[in-house]
């Protein structure tokens, strides 16, 4: 009869000993789904940032390229003043001489 009590009571401790390991266990499943749900969430965002940093990247090369033409336009531009001037001055010069 004591066997019986002392197997009872191990049985007991045993159990309470598996409902907290099992409440351990589902502590550590929620806190790894919600840690699954932030994980999915950043990687949701680091794909839009990617895509969105691909679409400023182009932009970039765009605007880089617009700034080049630009420059190259306005070079082209000041090559044509300074030979204007030039023709003007060359002009000007034969009419004032005597």
């Amino acid at each position: 009869e004591q066997l019986l009590k002392m197997m009872e009571e191990r049985m007991m401790d045993v159990e309470q000993k598996l409902r907290l390991v099992k409440r351990l266990l589902q502590d550590k499943v929620n806190q790894l789904k919600e840690q699954l749900s932030k994980n999915t969430k950043a990687d949701a965002m680091v794909k839009d940032l990617y895509v969105e940093n691909a679409q400023l990247l182009k932009a970039l090369e765009v605007t880089e390229q617009r700034q080049k033409t630009a420059e190259r336009k306005n070079y082209l531009l000041e090559e044509k003043i300074a030979n204007l001037n030039r023709i003007v001055k060359n002009l000007a010069s034969p009419s004032f001489s005597p």
